[in-house]
């Protein structure tokens, strides 16, 4: 399936200059999306993964079919004051300022093997950050996947060392 027809690129969103790449297209075609977990279920099932870890809030729609296709627990990764139990937090920058993520201090125990899931790799602040509360829980990061990666933006330079898989690629 060439999932990248099944994105759509609207011109000048959020802001002049920028070609948002929108999602909502492949996740309304039943198919697409059913294709698109399968494909990222085939690489956390070859890499063993324990759970599937998911930022918010795109990378929820990823993570948790995944999950559940797998029998496997899905993790949270939220904006600050969402979780209601103990967390620990991590800040990290954006193009645009800065930004915090937080998890549970008991979602993940140390040694499990993890899979973050999220809609994008761009400059890899969010997935960085993810992969950081994953770690400092004890959790082994062993894959990360996006539906979509800005390759322009040099967002993988950040992940040497991790696993990378991305659907589309721009």
């Amino acid at each position: 399936m060439n999932f990248k027809e099944k994105i759509r690129v609207i011109p000048d969103f959020p802001s002049p200059g920028i070609r948002f790449k929108d999602i909502t297209t492949l996740l309304k075609d039943g198919p697409a999306f059913h294709a698109a977990i399968a494909e990222f279920t085939k690489f956390a099932e070859e890499r063993k993964a324990d759970l599937i870890a998911g930022p918010e809030s795109r990378g929820f729609v990823l993570a948790a079919p995944m999950a559940f296709a797998m029998q496997k627990g899905f993790i949270p990764v939220r904006k600050p004051g969402k979780l209601p139990h103990e967390t620990i937090s991590v800040d990290y920058s954006l193009e645009y300022g800065k930004d915090s993520l937080e998890i549970h201090t008991d979602a993940i125990q140390p040694g499990q093997r993890v899979i973050i899931a999220d809609d994008l790799l761009a400059t890899g602040g969010t997935i960085g950050s993810t992969i950081q509360l994953v770690e400092k829980l004890g959790g082994i990061v062993v894959g990360v996947c996006f539906l979509t990666e800005l390759t322009y933006l040099n967002g993988r330079e950040k992940l040497q060392g991790y696993d990378v898989f991305s659907l589309i690629q721009y």
